[in-house]
């Protein structure tokens, strides 16, 4: 299952493992760790999305989502107002993320302390505040009353396609400079309306490799705490390598404590108690790679019609990684074989000083080796089948 690199990249994450358990008892850092985990899958993120009429929030919202406008699950789409009271929508693969298509906000007579309190303004992590040509006076005042409140907005300019190709069309068009002269007439618009030190993020719902959509999902990654980062990085969809390496970098970063839980439970001595837990373990971490690179039907699905290819394609693009649908107690069981079993040497070799300073006894170090190698090498072929889908996706 795992080459060379990978073996390297397990020798990698037991030397950071050691490091971070030091000379703690093994039952304090198993403690900590079973606590951190169960935070992680409690832990819920909210993003709301408001603007006027037609700026296209809905689209944007599906973006996020991954999902194209129209689709069966999708945010209702239209210039006129389509939203009447705050919707919700659950990120299809992650439903701990929620998107909030939020009512308009174009009225004159426009009130945000009474909007925010109308939308239920506490529920929500931090606000998108959308606009297609500018901003206006309202998405001023709101992220004014935003900002009393201590929670953070973004200001994000869509359908940045849609002007560039009208642009294109005149003599002496440069994409460079046409793109900081949309910058630019935002920040103005911003400015003139009392907006303190604006940013705004130029967007293309319909192409999201292009323009500020990757520095916007850092920024909002950035600005997270602990434990909510991991949630948008695992959700959020990936249109380079860089956004794969971040979504590999969070997963991986869970392994040796995923491992570690298969340890104490495997130093319990209780015939087949051990096995039972290690195989539902592994298949819900190992599904949640694989939704997480979009390698399950669903997304494959709405990539080929974001990019206008047969999901026969894209499909063909994954050797070595299961879809998520097929992930199951009995794929696991046959990749837990001798060779799995024999690499795992590896690992308690790697720990064999480290085991008498935890007091860990056998039957759990066994269980720790097996879980630790199979989740790196599965996670290492489903970053390559994740790049392979993302070069078809380009051609």
């Amino acid at each position: 299952m795992a080459s060379t690199s990978s073996n390297e990249s397990i020798k990698e994450g037991l030397a950071e493992m050691k490091s971070t358990l030091g000379q703690k008892k093994f039952q304090d850092v198993l403690a900590n760790v079973d606590k951190e985990l169960k935070l992680l899958k409690n832990t819920t993120l909210d993003i709301a999305f408001t603007g006027v009429s037609g700026a296209g929030k809905s689209s944007l919202v599906n973006a996020f989502r991954n999902i194209p406008d129209h689709e069966k699950g999708a945010a209702k789409t239209g210039v006129k107002e389509t939203t009447q009271n705050p919707e919700k929508y659950p990120h299809p693969q992650f439903p701990e993320l929620t998107l909030w298509d939020l009512p308009g906000i174009g009225t004159r007579a426009f009130k945000p302390k009474e909007y925010l309190e109308k939308v239920n303004f506490s529920r929500y992590d931090f606000f998108i505040i959308v606009a297609s040509e500018r901003f206006t006076e309202n998405d001023t005042l709101l992220a004014s009353e935003i900002r009393k409140m201590k929670k953070r907005f973004y200001f994000v300019r869509t359908k940045v396609d849609q002007a560039m190709e009208a642009e294109r069309r005149k003599p002496g068009f440069s994409e460079t400079q046409t793109l900081e002269e949309i910058r630019q007439y935002c920040l103005c618009n911003l400015r003139e309306e009392g907006a303190v030190d604006p940013r705004v993020f130029l967007i293309s719902s319909w192409h999201l490799n292009m323009y500020d959509f990757s520095l916007l999902q850092k920024t909002l990654a950035d600005d997270l705490n602990d434990l909510k980062r991991p949630l948008l990085i695992m959700a959020m969809p990936a249109f380079s390598r860089e956004h794969l390496q971040e979504k590999k970098a969070a997963m991986e970063s869970l392994i040796w404590k995923k491992a570690l839980l298969s340890c104490g439970v495997g130093a319990i001595p209780i015939p087949g108690l051990s096995l039972i837990f290690d195989i539902a373990l592994l298949v819900d971490t190992m599904k949640d790679f694989c939704k997480a690179f979009g390698l399950d039907e669903d997304s494959l699905h709405n990539l080929a019609k974001r990019v206008g290819k047969p999901i026969s394609v894209l499909r063909s693009a994954i050797k070595k990684s299961p879809m998520a649908n097929k992930i199951n107690p009995e794929l696991v069981r046959s990749l837990m074989t001798t060779s799995v079993v024999v690499a795992s040497a590896m690992v308690l070799e790697e720990l064999a000083d480290f085991i008498p300073v935890l007091g860990i006894v056998v039957g759990g170090v066994n269980s720790f080796a097996t879980t630790f190698y199979m989740l790196k090498g599965f996670l290492q072929d489903a970053m390559e089948d994740a790049e392979n889908v993302l070069a078809k996706a380009t051609e």
